[in-house]
């Protein structure tokens, strides 16, 4: 038994709530660190290639999908085809695309934790809660269980809420604050002695690097991570758009935002990392590589707060509030699709659908805080540099070589009645259908 899916209110929710899961953690902490161990210019000049090339025209793609069938990733993928074996194909790509997110929400809830950890301890600075804040700034199994449970609980008050007075409700609300913050962070960062020698790196590129296999690879899955393609997310808030919005434009929309924040995220952190270097704070070792990658955002940055004096500890807490609504908008799209699919295949309330899912979660979350050193960076490249691709992949070619060419058209006219008309219809369905395969398997090959 399915139910028909809930709908945004307005262009405007839909928009800020998709920016809202595409704008996240991958773009604050994943973005500006891939940036500082890739060459900086050169692998923002490529990141840029990929989203123009590659990720909005997949974006179009799995949004498409969504409205076609206003039903959930796995029904919506079924009914491609009248065909057996597509049918089945479609069952099974829905279904692994939903595993993936929940992996990727499992590491992304630990990573959560850690920021509401770090923005939290300067305060308990600030009231004189001395031992409390070193135990939030200590890496414990303790403290990574609890700060993830307690992330997770809050992206469950927000999903289970519902569409429309939780997802599009939070995400009116944190996505202006979102960029409120970052702007202003970033704009007292530039101020700061050392912050241009970040801005040179982070804007001049090196072209010798731009042709490295492993700096293209990874800014392609940086930007499917960052626009949340592959893992069905796009596709959950397709099936809730309305019939008269025009989906390329409404695409571009939140491609432009997603891009506009990961940019402006690097001009935040490229530049802190060398104001932090200025004040004596090691930031690359002496072959020249990045110290502590993966986490960078919680060693560089807090020991460059430090350093500001009596305003260090506001910078601290406006820094990782700024990253936890990021983590936050990004979280709700993740566990929101696999709860919709759950919800329309088992004809289960949405409360019971967001416990279960969570749960879920919570355990692969669980297992991976117990097994760090071995699961974590083993589970984000898989998930995001590698899957993520892929799936984004197979739905294109499912969108544009299953389904019927004039069903295709017909859905797209739903928003632009014109559109067959448009250079865009000459150029996107064979885009997608020969052109996108090709790259994206020839850049991960190469990689």
């Amino acid at each position: 038994m399915t139910t028909r899916s809930p709908a945004f209110a307005s262009r405007l929710g839909f928009i800020l709530a998709a920016a809202g899961s595409a704008v996240g953690v991958g773009n604050i902490w994943g973005f500006p660190t891939q940036a500082a161990s890739n060459g900086g210019g050169a692998f923002l000049l490529v990141y840029l290639i990929m989203i123009a090339l590659l990720a909005y025209p997949m974006l179009v793609a799995e949004i498409t999908i969504g409205r076609i069938r206003r039903q959930n990733p796995i029904e919506a993928l079924r009914n491609m085809s009248e065909r057996p074996f597509w049918r089945g194909f479609g069952l099974l790509s829905g279904i692994v695309g939903l595993v993936v997110l929940s992996l990727i929400l499992s590491f992304y809830a630990i990573v959560s934790g850690w920021l509401i950890a770090y923005m939290l301890a300067p305060l308990m600075e600030l009231l004189g809660l001395a031992s409390t804040a070193e135990w939030l700034l200590t890496f414990s199994l303790e403290r990574n269980l609890i700060t993830m449970l307690f992330f997770m609980l809050l992206t469950i008050y927000v999903v289970r809420s519902g569409v429309n007075d939780g997802i599009e409700r939070w995400s009116r609300r944190l996505m202006p604050l979102l960029f409120v913050l970052l702007i202003a962070m970033a704009a007292y960062i530039l101020t700061l002695d050392g912050a241009i020698d970040g801005l040179k790196m982070y804007l001049v590129p090196d072209f010798s690097a731009i042709s490295d296999p492993n700096l293209i690879v990874r800014a392609m899955g940086q930007a499917f991570f960052s626009l949340s393609l592959g893992v069905c997310v796009m596709m959950t808030y397709g099936a809730y758009l309305s019939e008269k919005e025009n989906i390329p434009k409404t695409a571009a929309w939140v491609a432009g935002i997603d891009t506009s924040v990961a940019f402006l995220a690097g001009l935040l952190i490229l530049p802190a990392m060398f104001v932090a270097q200025n004040n004596g704070v090691a930031i690359y070792a002496d072959d020249g590589s990045l110290l502590s990658a993966d986490t960078l955002v919680f060693t560089v940055l807090p020991a460059m707060f430090d350093t500001l004096g009596s305003v260090g500890p506001f910078v601290a807490i406006g820094f990782f509030l700024l990253m936890v609504i990021a983590a936050i908008t990004s979280s709700i799209s993740m566990l929101e699709a696999p709860v919709n699919a759950l919800r329309e295949e088992t004809a289960c309330n949405r409360h019971s659908g967001v416990w279960l899912v969570a749960f879920v979660v919570t355990i692969l979350s669980t297992i991976i805080i117990y097994h760090f050193e071995t699961l974590f960076s083993f589970v984000i490249t898989l998930s995001t540099v590698y899957m993520q691709p892929i799936m984004a992949l197979i739905f294109g070619v499912m969108l544009t070589w299953v389904l019927r060419q004039h069903r295709l058209l017909k859905a797209l006219q739903q928003g632009s009645p014109q559109i067959n008309q448009s250079l865009f219809w000459k150029i996107w369905p064979w885009y997608v259908k020969f052109i996108c395969p090709v790259l994206i398997l020839l850049v991960i090959w190469r990689g």
